[in-house]
């Protein structure tokens, strides 16, 4: 599943040829994708002007000078396509712009989502509002993490996969920050120092940068909108590396953990 960089990354591709265009025609190729597209879609963004392009989570955010914002979810399988020319099978939403340009959302499982909801209501939506703080945002700090930890048993490494702790982290950069902040995935979340916190909250902003900066990671289905893969899965230091030399010297062991594959070294990841 595209996760916070491969939706960062997605939005920054889709800028270039989006923000101040004007809708001229959108149109859905199926009536529905993990759930049905917007009946008004077409009536909502046909001819409104694109203000803005951000992010939530592992949500992306197409605002409109209508007080409208499209708001899409790459699923498993999802990817924007730009100028694609000849049409794929699932190529399922097609937005064209006054200027010529397209863009095709692609989704083979439709896992993916579409939704349209007021501009100045976003935090009201239902997939929005128990999020906890932006990772790269100020919101997340060693403090926070601290209060909301408190006496959770849970493993840091559950709970740290937890929306309602910290908004749009998925298991491969949870399982590298970790690795990076030098803590053990299977420690009691409410166990950890503040100072270890800290250190975390700086591991995981400097993990998901990073990724961001690679165009974050390709592993099966995902590609940027410009069709290039995603670079990061060359630098991991533990995720998907079972039995393979850590930069320390020990081994990197895998263990499951909630229907997900836990990637650590037991050997520096001992906090």
């Amino acid at each position: 599943m595209p996760e916070l960089p491969e939706v960062e990354t997605t939005v920054r591709g889709l800028a270039p040829v989006l923000e101040g265009a004007t809708i001229a025609a959108i149109e859905t190729r199926r009536a529905d994708l993990r759930r049905p597209f917007p009946v008004d879609l077409r009536q909502r963004m046909t001819g409104t002007r694109v203000v803005a392009l951000g992010r939530r989570a592992k949500y992306g955010l197409i605002d409109t000078d209508r007080g409208d914002t499209l708001i899409f979810h790459l699923g498993m399988s999802g990817r924007w396509r730009i100028d694609p020319g000849e049409l794929l099978p699932h190529d399922h939403l097609l937005i064209d712009t006054g200027a010529g340009r397209r863009i095709a959302l692609n989704d083979p499982r439709r896992f993916g989502s579409v939704d349209l909801w007021p501009s100045d209501a976003l935090a009201e939506f239902p997939a929005f509002a128990a999020l906890g703080p932006e990772p790269l945002g100020p919101g997340l700090t060693g403090a926070g993490l601290h209060k909301a930890l408190a006496g959770r048993r849970a493993s840091i490494k559950l709970m740290l996969l937890d929306q309602r702790i910290v908004a749009g982290l998925g298991n491969i950069y949870v399982c590298e920050a970790l690795h990076l902040a030098r803590i053990a995935p299977q420690r009691p979340a409410g166990d950890l120092s503040r100072a270890k916190l800290d250190r975390l909250v700086e591991a995981i902003r400097a993990v998901l940068l990073s990724a961001i900066e690679a165009g974050g990671s390709t592993l099966r289905d995902y590609a940027r909108p410009d069709g290039e893969l995603g670079y990061f899965s060359k630098q991991f230091a533990v995720y998907g590396r079972e039995g393979e030399a850590c930069a320390c010297g020990g081994i990197v062991a895998r263990y499951a953990e909630g229907g997900r594959s836990t990637f650590w070294c037991p050997k520096c990841q001992r906090g």
